[in-house]
Parts: C-alpha cells; structure tokens; sequence
C-alpha cells in the first residue's frame, strides 16, 4: 500500500469554499467508515480544520485512480456539483509523507511554526485509530510524524518569538513581570486588536480584565465576556492605581496620556512597573512617557516589527526543518519499497512456479 493525500487549505483555496468541505468531528467516524467500504482505501485519516480539509488514505490503487475516487468521495459527502481545479491537491508517495510531517512540524500552517496544527492532527488520527480506521501503515507513519514534530521543535528555532501583535504583547508582559498570574489589566477602547491582545493576557494566567469604553455597552459585554468589570470612560485613569498592563486602542484623534497626565499616577501607584500597549491610529499615548521610570511603552509599529523580526528567524529555519523531515521519512519510504520489492518477487517466484506445473 502506498500513502496519498487529497485536500484544500489556505494556501489553494478560500475560506467560502473550505468551510463547504469541512467534516465536524462527529461525523467523521461515518464518513471513514463509507471511504473504507468504497474500497478506495484500507487506512484513512481526515483533518479537518479552519485552514484545510485532508484524507490521508493507505491504498492499493494507483495515485491517479485514488485521486479521481478521493475527489468524487468528497464532493459526495458535501453534496457539492461544481467543478474542481487548482483549489483542491493531490499527492503521492514521496511527496504526501513530507506533506504529513510538514503539517506536522507547522511548516505548512498560516502562522509558521505554529503548534495548534499538531494538536488537531493528533485528535484527527485519534479519532480514526479509534474507529479502527488506521492500521500498521498509517500507524507507523503518523506515530513518526509526530515524533519528527517534537525533534524540530526541540532542536529548531521555527517556533522561536511571537508572530502576532496579540502574542508580541503577552510575550513582552512576561518578560516585564515574569508571571501575569496576579497582574490586572485595563483595556481603553474595546477595538478587536485590543481584545485579542487582552483575551491572550487573560489565557497566560492575567487576574482579571477593566474595560474602559466609550460605548458602556459595548464595555459591559466584553467585560462580561472576559469575567472582568466595565467602568465608565471618563474614569479610567482611576484605575491605574491598581493595574500593570494597559492597552489602549481608542479613536481619538489626539494623545489621552501624556507625560503630564501619567507621572501623578505613577506616583500614586508607587513606581510600579507599568506595560502600556498602544494599539491605536493615531497613537493614543505620548511616546515622552517612555522617559519615567519603570514605565515601558510599545506601539503597534513596535509589536509588529518584533513580529516580524520573530517571523525571519523562523523563515531561516525551515531549510534546517526540512533536512530534518528528509532524513525521518527516508526509511519509511525504503521500508515501503522492501516490502513491494519482496511482494513483487514472490508473485514473480509463484508465477514461475504457475508455468513449470503447466510446461511439464
């Protein structure tokens, strides 16, 4: 059996149509279960995620053969009658276990490097396994692939540095506090840069959220959302005080903190160190509160020049990434070949055998 792949992701297709073929988790016992019972394959795995849609099928049909029956498989199960062109690949052996493992490793994904893909790989092949849907090829293939995943994140720098403005940010506030674990954050402007930025606080252990609005409702409900509390606009320098973070993203067409306006406040809090975000266009806070002490300001310029310095060095890996990859599916692919090439020379032997008995 030889391994192939057929799928649409970012890079071949648009969300619109990925979302047609997308398989919710439930239901992706079913349709293994069907594409086994077509005899198109005798292992398969179905990915499903946000950014793509994949079968990795164990067949004994040639690639042109599976990839027409693979095709036509999920079309059906979508109902879906259009045609299909470059939005949808196809790969075979050597290039479909590279693939595997690129996925794998976060070499293929949006954000590169990043690790959510082999979570969602490893419960696509958990559910599979579990249906008894795998079996020794795609067993062994899958347990290496994510082997390789754990040797190049420990011996690579792909997954080095934030490469979003939100991470950049929650990696720049653990380096300034060490823990978030009882660091309290005021949002000012509830734009939806600034509440991703205090959503990824909040998930890296920050004690809890102030949203600051000029719309109360709008406050209330992110607050809401993010088990925190709203306080009025005009109120917000109050909270300073008792916060660490700020993360300011408002409309206003001017600073509405300046050096005036902050060093009463510091001094209020003690000189405690202060992490000021300013995500808003134009800027929000002065750039001279960078001049008091223990106060550290980042703009959006600043976090996404991180981001894609960040982004370089994690580009400058991938080489280093796929030798690594080369070298793990090198004997997956020679062990492959053995067992065709014994399979190959016991047919040959038994047809032999066939005409002497017929020849006597």
């Amino acid at each position: 059996m030889s391994v192939v792949v057929i799928g649409l992701s970012h890079h071949s297709s648009p969300v619109e149509l990925r979302e047609r073929f997308a398989f919710a988790d439930a239901k992706i016992p079913d349709a293994l279960t069907l594409l086994r019972a077509s005899g198109i394959a005798s292992e398969a795995v179905i990915l499903s995620t946000c950014n793509r849609v994949e079968i990795y099928a164990a067949t004994t049909l040639e690639p042109a053969e599976a990839f027409a029956e693979l095709k036509q498989f999920l079309k059906t199960a979508h109902a879906f009658e259009n045609p299909l062109g470059e939005e949808i690949y196809t790969l075979a052996e050597p290039e479909s276990l590279h693939h595997l493992f690129k996925v794998a490793c976060g070499l293929d994904s949006m954000v590169l490097g990043e690790t959510e893909i082999l979570g969602q790989l490893k419960t696509a092949y958990k559910i599979a396994h579990g249906h008894k849907h795998t079996g020794a090829r795609l067993n062994k293939i899958f347990q290496r692939a994510f082997h390789v995943a754990k040797h190049v994140r420990t011996h690579t720098n792909i997954q080095r540095g934030s490469v979003s403005v939100a991470s950049v940010a929650v990696e720049l506030a653990e380096k300034i506090f060490s823990s978030l674990a009882e660091r309290e954050v005021l949002v000012i402007g509830a734009g939806e840069m600034s509440e991703k930025t205090a959503r990824a606080l909040l998930s890296r252990g920050a004690k809890s959220i102030i949203v600051a609005s000029r719309s109360h409702e709008r406050a209330q409900a992110l607050a809401m959302e993010f088990n925190g509390r709203a306080v009025q606009f005009d109120d917000w320098a109050g909270e300073f005080e008792k916060i660490d973070i700020a993360i300011s993203s408002t409309s206003a067409p001017h600073h509405i903190l300046d050096r005036a306006k902050l060093e009463p406040l510091m001094k209020a809090r003690k000189n405690r160190p202060l992490l000021l975000v300013d995500i808003a266009v134009p800027r929000d806070i002065d750039p001279a509160v960078n001049f008091l002490e223990n106060v550290y300001l980042y703009n959006i310029d600043d976090l996404q020049s991180i981001a894609a310095d960040y982004l370089k060095q994690r580009k400058e890996e991938i080489i280093r990434c796929e030798q690594i990859i080369a070298e793990k599916v090198k004997p997956l692919l020679e062990t492959n070949l053995a067992v065709r090439s014994k399979t190959d020379i016991s047919a040959q032997s038994s047809n032999w055998w066939s005409l002497r008995d017929s020849n006597p």
